[in-house]
């Protein structure tokens, strides 16, 4: 009896697919072709880990969404790749003596295995690694595009998308040197330079974890303070850091997002990265203690007659603020404790506490310090400065709910409208001055944060809030003490990190006669590329932010240029982030030595037509690969203005549903007289699930908001209850059965390496796209794979003959036409899945196909050609098992270039419908009638009906409702 063999069936395919090179994509169309199709999956890093079940499901959709673009005549390009570099190979080098790269292909071979055992129709020819040398000289190329580069604000140019533009990166060749500059020769003008180029060097306080040796991204630091990866403490360190310039792009990274094929969701996260705010930057003269009133009248005429310089001096404290129309209501300032200027202003008295604040600062994460819910803590720096519109002494505080990354590091304090500023003000018993009047005269104006109209501010008074924000900028601008400005929240991308395996930067250091840094710079020339990883044995932290590259050999660190200067290179190594913001670009050409891209190829194939990845990469990843997408774009090295046209972020899958239930966390969060009976041998009391909430990432108790550990429960310890688990000891304690994401702490991963062995990778696949829409975030449940596997199975029976001894088509087929009803079925199958794949409803295009099965499998005759059309529904979802049952339905070819079956509009009409008969308003007769009925023939055809005319014996009908096409109802009694 020939069963449903996936064990068999899938290798045969795949090994086929690759001798025959189906999936190959040509550089060049076919002749007739209907397109280019580019569908890209965000590759993944190959872990040591390999793939758990979560994983393909974007994979998956993607695959689907090609082999259907190939059935209709698209030329389609789905490649793979691998985002190689990264801390954790080097972490696992440091354990166990293992060389990264050793790992990292160890990994990448097995991912490669797993994907290829899942029958992903990528073309494996155009394969790339982020490690491969080729790749990294490119890497390295577009880096040193950055560092030889500019960015003019003010140049306005169309680009060959013919959209015209403000601002654009141009050759550092280009940037204008002022004249004094050129004065104090070479040295300066270099100087000059570096300070402007996308990409520079500057000391930056940064995340330094001393376990793992590296800076870390804030997105890699924990609100704790601790390190994403290791749970490692993290402090602040000022070091010499790469920098790129992207908030140069930030009005273009905002205004080229709008026409994009995104989810709003992304759409928004990356506005509110971004950050735009529109109000003024003004300055506060700082006071000198003794000379208040004679130092600040040189000051105001100096301003009055001069205008608003471009940069603050040595006595000045300038703020950005969106609400200058509240500065009459400012009665402190505060200073990130890294601003330059504390140093300046800090009085002898202050000088020991301010020290001390600014230390303990720098062990603080920024997420920590901006944290609302903290309590907030600052010192007092002695000096004072005066408020430009009223002349009020103002003190200067310094605190670290102010972050030196945002703004000028520096805020004016209105407590009376800023949460934070007021509880500071409470804090330190400073003055909070209402100076905004809510619509609503009753309301408290202390603590209004909304528009509204001016109070206690001199000559403004009774000004709308909008009015007054336009005639105080400009009022300020006139006396030079102010001015409109934009500001961003996005800062400047630190791109480099302390660690061996990573790209080298392709950059040297000039050293003087006794071989110390003379602060000059150099790219590498072009014809050095790429920079190589010199072979090193010991990678693991010094505890320094010495880079592990510094100690490499002195061959590969120094050398001497043609002109006789002695070099160094630079032994920071590029972030992770590096090698995945242009990929998309190389998959297109990956074997070009001579150019990163072709052009030709380049304004073939992009922007890439459909990206689908996780929500997680939702902004740094999409906003750094448009950052050095549209910086190369200007320099005219591509011809799109934007990388990724269409984007899905596909949802998350979880672990099987396990039973959990909830106990409080901290013994001292509760009360001595709470009920301990079933508690821990910690003494640590259960909560009842129902009176447990999910609460910024944790589990709170909400009658009083304590915090609540949850506690996976084994099966044999509940007990059901109606609809609820309880544990067995205390009836009254609900334990709560949800499903968590896929991690190995918590022992739910997946691997599909067991899934494929028992149920094959067509049911995988199937399930991963069955278990409901792409977007969602969905549990996962081994009874779902059974049940598609089922499905498979009936499929195999519906062309297979299961009573013979070999694989030979079912009786049942015959080469013959399809019934009208058959007819309809088919072409109604055509159209639903046809439509929900276009619309990714990929979930619905499987529930269509299951009813077509479950419609024809009972049939006899089937008509050989609807099977084959289905086959052909079926093939991106499962195409194992549609390739070998295309072929025992006697197709020599593979289908996987097949025609797309096409429906017909005209066959979807039905000759009858079947209609629903009322008697009272009760359901008694389900009747089919033509379908053009009128309403006298489907009351005579009701009447017929025998159950209906068993409820009408004897009875008077007293009306009769008849709608054509829907229902049929009698109204009787008696």
């Amino acid at each position: 009896m020939p069963r449903y063999d996936h064990s068999s069936i899938e290798p045969k395919w795949q090994a086929f697919w690759a001798q025959n090179r189906t999936f190959e994509t040509p550089d060049q169309p076919k002749e007739g072709s209907a397109g280019k199709l580019y569908v890209l999956d965000m590759f993944p890093y190959p872990s040591g880990d390999g793939l758990h079940v979560g994983h393909p499901e974007g994979y998956t959709a993607t695959d689907i969404i090609c082999r259907y673009a190939r059935h209709q005549g698209k030329h389609v390009l789905h490649p793979m790749g691998w985002d190689a570099f990264g801390l954790p190979a080097e972490q696992h080098a440091i354990k166990t003596g293992t060389h990264p790269r050793d790992t990292t292909y160890k990994n990448i071979d097995n991912f490669r295995r797993q994907l290829q055992m899942l029958g992903f129709s990528y073309d494996w020819t155009r394969e790339i690694s982020t490690t491969d040398e080729e790749y990294v000289r490119w890497t390295q190329w577009i880096f040193l595009q950055l560092f030889n580069s500019w960015f003019d604000p003010t140049f306005e140019w169309t680009g060959p998308d013919g959209v015209k533009r403000t601002g654009k990166a141009r050759p550092i060749a280009d940037l204008p040197i002022p004249d004094d500059v050129k004065s104090q020769g070479e040295t300066a003008v270099r100087s000059y330079q570096d300070e402007r180029r996308l990409a520079y060097q500057s000391e930056a306080p940064v995340n330094w974890c001393p376990a793992l040796g590296t800076v870390l991204a804030n997105e890699e630091v924990t609100s704790e303070g601790k390190s994403e990866r290791g749970n490692h403490p993290v402090e602040r360190r000022k070091l010499r850091q790469w920098m790129l310039r992207i908030t140069a792009f930030a009005e273009r990274l905002l205004n080229e997002l709008e026409p994009l094929d995104w989810p709003e969701s992304v759409k928004s996260l990356q506005r509110n990265w971004i950050g735009k705010s529109i109000g003024a930057e003004v300055d506060f003269f700082v006071l000198e203690p003794g000379k208040k009133a004679d130092s600040s009248d040189q000051y105001l005429s100096q301003r009055a007659s001069s205008g608003f310089p471009a940069k603050p001096g040595d006595d000045v404290l300038r703020v950005y603020t969106t609400r200058p129309d509240t500065l009459f209501g400012a009665t402190y300032m505060v200073v990130a404790p890294e601003h330059p200027i504390v140093d300046r202003i800090v009085t002898a008295e202050q000088k020991e506490a301010v020290e001390e604040y600014r230390r303990k600062s720098a062990s603080k994460t920024d997420l920590d310090r901006t944290d609302l819910a903290k309590e907030k803590s600052g010192v007092f720096t002695g000096a004072y400065a005066l408020n430009p519109v009223n002349g009020a002494e103002t003190p200067i505080w310094v605190a670290d709910y102010v972050l030196m990354s945002y703004g000028t590091g520096a805020i004016m304090a209105v407590p009376a409208h800023d949460e934070r500023d007021l509880e500071f003000a409470q804090t330190f018993d400073l003055p909070v001055i209402p100076v905004v009047q809510p619509p609503d005269e009753k309301t408290n104006p202390i603590g209004f944060t909304d528009p509204g109209t001016a109070i206690n501010s001199g000559d403004y008074d009774g000004t709308p809030t909008a009015d007054f924000k336009k005639k105080i900028t400009a009022d300020l601008a006139e006396r030079g003490l102010g001015r409109e400005a934009v500001n961003y929240r996005l800062r400047d991308w630190l791109f480099s990190r302390q660690r061996y395996w990573g790209e080298p930067f392709p950059i040297w250091h000039e050293l003087d006669d006794q071989g110390n840094p003379t602060g000059m710079i150099r790219g590498v020339d072009e014809s050095e590329l790429p920079v190589t990883l010199p072979d090193m044995d010991d990678f693991a932290p010094k505890g320094t932010p010495d880079p592990p590259l510094s100690a490499a050999p002195e061959s590969w660190l120094y050398k001497t240029a043609a002109d006789g200067t002695r070099l160094r290179r630079e032994t920071n190594s590029m972030p992770q982030w590096a090698g995945s913001c242009w990929y998309y670009l190389r998959f297109c050409d990956p074997k070009n030595t001579d150019a990163f891209i072709d052009p030709e190829k380049e304004k073939y194939w992009l922007p890439v037509d459909c990206y689908i990845g996780g929500a997680e990469h939702a902004v740094l990843h999409l906003l750094y690969s448009r950052f050095w997408h549209k910086a190369l774009f200007d320099l005219g090295h591509l011809s799109k203005p934007e990388p990724f046209q269409k984007l899905v972020n596909q949802g998350m899958i979880l672990g099987e549903a396990e039973l959990t239930a909830y106990r409080i966390a901290d013994e001292s969060a509760y009360s001595d007289q709470r009920d301990e009976k079933f508690a821990t041998d910690l003494q640590r009391p259960w909560v009842s699930a129902r009176n447990v909430e999910e609460k910024d990432g944790q589990y709170v108790e909400k009658e009083t908001g304590a915090v609540l550990e949850a506690v996976m429960i084994e099966n044999d310890q509940v007990a059901k209850k109606g609809n609820d688990f309880v544990l067995k000891d205390d009836a009254s304690i609900v334990v709560d059965s949800r499903a968590h994401k896929m991690s190995k702490s918590r022992g739910n991963v997946i691997n599909p390496d067991d899934i494929v062995k028992h149920y094959g990778a067509d049911a995988l696949r199937l399930y991963e796209m069955f278990m409901g829409p792409l977007e969602q975030t969905k549990p996962w449940s081994m009874s779902g794979v059974e049940g598609v596997y089922r499905f498979l199975g009936r499929v195999w029976r519906m062309i297979v003959d299961d009573a013979a001894e070999s694989v030979v088509l079912n009786p049942a087929i015959k080469d013959v036409e399809p019934t009208e009803a058959q007819d309809r079925v088919l072409h109604k199958t055509i159209k639903a899945v046809t439509e929900d794949i276009e619309k990714l409803s990929f979930n619905t295009a499987i529930s269509r196909m299951m009813e077509f099965t479950n419609e024809f499998s009972g049939q006899n005759p089937r008509p050989k050609s609807a099977m084959s059309q289905f086959l052909l529904l079926l093939s991106p979802f499962a195409p194992h098992l549609a390739e070998e049952l295309w072929q025992v339905l006697g197709h020599s070819d593979s289908l996987a270039y097949a025609a797309w079956p096409k429906f017909d509009e005209a066959k979807l009409v039905e000759s009858e419908i079947e209609i629903p008969v009322q008697v009272n308003g009760k359901l008694r007769a389900k009747i089919k009638v033509p379908a053009d009925s009128d309403a006298k023939a489907m009351e005579e055809a009701a009447k017929a009906d025998e159950s209906v005319a068993a409820q009408l014996e004897g009875k008077q009908i007293v009306k009769t409702v008849c709608i054509p096409g829907r229902l049929v109802n009698f109204v009787v009694k008696g």
